[in-house]
């Protein structure tokens, strides 16, 4: 590595949570330590054309500076994004940061390609980012490994299509109400609405559907929504825990992005035994869903008896200085720069130590 690592930041991408990458990379890119890194910013729009831009030298004034010029095609400009011609590729970066949320970014598929192409990335691999993403497979996981989690089902769209009223009955039966219905593969609370009786639940499940072909149902749980961030590759640590006091009856996108009448209390206020629960219970979702890098886990601590469940583990959190994974590791001594700079630095790791896998039978 000769000169200054070269950091391409890539954000936006074919998915709902496009408007969030967006903000997520200006804060990054205003963020991260210049003098030590040339950051080279990558726009995937959302119609999933990669486009390059120039190397990053100062402040950027406005996101919309991060949406390039259309005619900056990455794949013709730059070649480091063809495998066949990666080895003499100048442009070639020494390290990605994938800033992407939901499917088609958080979901496996760029970090395959990365795989592909031999380039570090910030964050989970493949198998990681994959099982996080869908919201079916990660509970799966975490029954196998006695984690404890709300009670849950799956339903497809075609079996929703077959049976529309099977499947009510079903989810009555199986889970009750109130519940909540998420859409399998997404991420900032989008699609996901709370259904308190029937008419409600049909609702819910055509609007679940809309944005993906499997849905999640959850049983709701009166309870206290805690969340940490944990950072590592093989030897992880966890953050201090924050909750989140929302006004609305759940934490849905709104209260995440545009109402601004959300409160988040780091530390949370809890009992010694409680704290070091949810703090476990992280690392082991964290390591049973083969995680890197860094992700957010939320859980819940029922409010009567002070019991746990892990609700989910976010691969690529909210990443802007206001997002609850940069706070809770801002009190954990880890300031917003330092906490980018240490992220890069095991994406590179976790190349390098990949790189001495053999791929040949001796």
């Amino acid at each position: 590595m000769v000169g200054k690592p070269r950091v391409a930041i890539v954000y936006g991408g074919k998915s709902a949570e496009y408007e969030v990458s967006l903000q997520t990379a200006y804060s990054v890119i205003n963020a991260i330590n210049k003098e030590k890194y040339e950051v080279i910013p990558v726009h995937i729009t959302n119609a999933g054309r990669w486009l390059e831009g120039k190397p990053v030298a100062g402040h950027l004034e406005y996101k919309e500076q991060l949406l390039l010029d259309e005619n900056r095609v990455a794949t013709s400009s730059n070649e480091w994004l063809t495998p066949s011609t990666i080895t003499s590729a100048k442009s070639k970066p020494d390290v990605v940061f994938p800033l992407l949320h939901g499917p088609n970014g958080e979901d496996g598929t760029v970090q395959g390609l990365f795989e592909l192409l031999d380039v570090a990335y910030v964050g989970s691999g493949v198998s990681g980012s994959a099982v996080a993403m869908d919201k079916v497979l990660m509970k799966d996981i975490f029954k196998a490994h006695n984690i404890p989690q709300v009670t849950y089902m799956s339903v497809t769209k075609y079996e929703w299509h077959q049976d529309q009223h099977g499947v009510m009955d079903a989810i009555h039966s199986a889970i009750g109400f109130p519940c909540f219905v998420k859409p399998a593969n997404l991420g900032s609370s989008i699609g996901i609405s709370k259904s308190n009786h029937a008419d409600d639940l049909m609702k819910s499940m055509k609007l679940a559907f809309l944005y993906d072909e499997k849905v999640v149902i959850e049983a709701a749980v009166d309870a206290r929504e805690i969340e940490m961030g944990v950072i590592g590759n093989d030897a992880i640590e966890v953050s201090v825990a924050g909750e989140i006091i929302a006004d609305s009856s759940f934490y849905d996108y709104e209260a995440k992005y545009k109402d601004g009448h959300t409160s988040l209390i780091i530390p949370a206020k809890l009992a010694e035994k409680t704290l070091t629960e949810v703090q476990t219970l992280a690392m082991k979702a964290f390591k049973a869903l083969n995680c890197s890098g860094l992700s957010r886990v939320d859980c819940f601590v029922r409010k009567s008896d002070q019991k746990v469940f892990v609700n989910e583990v976010n691969t690529m959190p909210g990443f802007t200085p206001h997002s609850m994974f940069p706070l809770l590791w801002k009190n954990t001594g880890l300031e917003y720069s330092a906490l980018i700079d240490r992220l890069i630095r095991l994406g590179i790791e976790r190349h390098q130590e990949r790189s001495l896998i053999s791929y040949r039978v001796e």
